[in-house]
């Protein structure tokens, strides 16, 4: 049966740790990744394993690889999730980062250069936390600009591969925060891409930002490197101006949709000519016949466990 409902909520207390951390500005990357071992070649469409960290670990994500080369299963590693939080006393929206995602940040050096070294990027995504901030209702540039800001500091401190927008739980309108603008996630997303020219911006395409990418004359579509189907077990192309190599209509949640579902997607994926594949809840059992099920159609091979 298809998943349609998603099951990605988390909640946060509100804190102002993140804001004293951020004010400081980027630092030098904690635990600083070294020069990536070229990975096996794989011919392909990209792969990408959102984690939940509150629950599992990044590492599983590198545990995958291709029986026929040997080459990565997973291109992209995305870190599920950080929250855009709301302080009610200054009126701004900020990064807020809980007690495991920071974990994973503060040890970088174990979590996540392991897998950087195997060619694997590693991006933070961001999540609304019910408490009215969000993506897509900034007052201002300035506003907007701000927590760009916030954003690519975090990805210079820890050394990522990027951010990951998702625009779900902002509850837009809670303790007295404004509706979805226009002008925000062009704002956003403008910011964020001038100050990380090289990384990766992607779009989980759901949301009001979603269909908020042109304002002023200005579209932002070509700013995404990636953007992709959130409902696990359906195939939705992205209504997003991208070439068909950087979107993924197909969605699978690993271990719940089936795997004839996930096959038949991926199959779909190489037949139409895209060139992403998503997949989320990457855990820590022994996943292989779930990967495996997918890798055949994508690559060609099976997919190898290694504990």
């Amino acid at each position: 049966m298809l998943n349609l409902v998603r099951r990605r909520v988390r909640t946060a207390a509100l804190t102002l740790s993140t804001i004293a951390a951020l004010a400081l500005g980027a630092t030098a990357p904690t635990g600083a990744a070294a020069a990536p071992a070229p990975a096996p070649k794989k011919q392909g469409p990209t792969s990408v394993a959102y984690v939940e960290v509150n629950d599992h670990s990044m590492l599983n994500v590198g545990k995958y690889t291709l029986a026929n080369g040997g080459g990565n299963v997973f291109d992209v590693a995305v870190i599920f999730a950080a929250n855009i939080n709301y302080n009610t006393d200054t009126k701004t929206a900020y990064l807020h980062l809980n007690e495991n995602v920071q974990r994973v940040l503060d040890n970088v050096a174990t979590e996540v250069r392991p897998l950087q070294r195997k060619g694997i990027k590693v991006v933070l995504s961001v999540l609304g936390n019910h408490q009215g901030a969000g993506f897509a209702n900034f007052p201002s540039q300035q506003a907007a600009s701000a927590f760009a800001k916030q954003l690519s500091d975090t990805v210079a401190k820890y050394g990522l591969d990027g951010i990951d927008f998702d625009d779900e739980y902002a509850k837009y309108g809670a303790n007295g925060t404004g509706q979805p603008n226009s002008s925000s996630f062009v704002h956003l997303v403008t910011a964020l891409r001038a100050n990380i020219p090289d990384k990766i911006i992607s779009l989980y395409n759901i949301g009001p930002s979603a269909s908020r990418l042109s304002y002023g004359g200005v579209d932002v579509s070509s700013k995404f490197d990636y953007a992709w189907n959130p409902y696990y077990g359906t195939w939705q192309v992205p209504r997003i101006s991208l070439p068909k190599s950087k979107l993924s209509p197909a969605a699978v949640e690993i271990g719940r949709t089936s795997q004839s579902t996930a096959a038949g997607l991926a199959r779909r994926t190489v037949r139409e000519g895209y060139g992403v594949y998503l997949t989320y809840n990457l855990d820590g059992a022994d996943r292989s016949a779930d990967v495996s099920a997918f890798t055949r159609e994508l690559y060609g091979s099976d997919a190898v466990y290694t504990p």
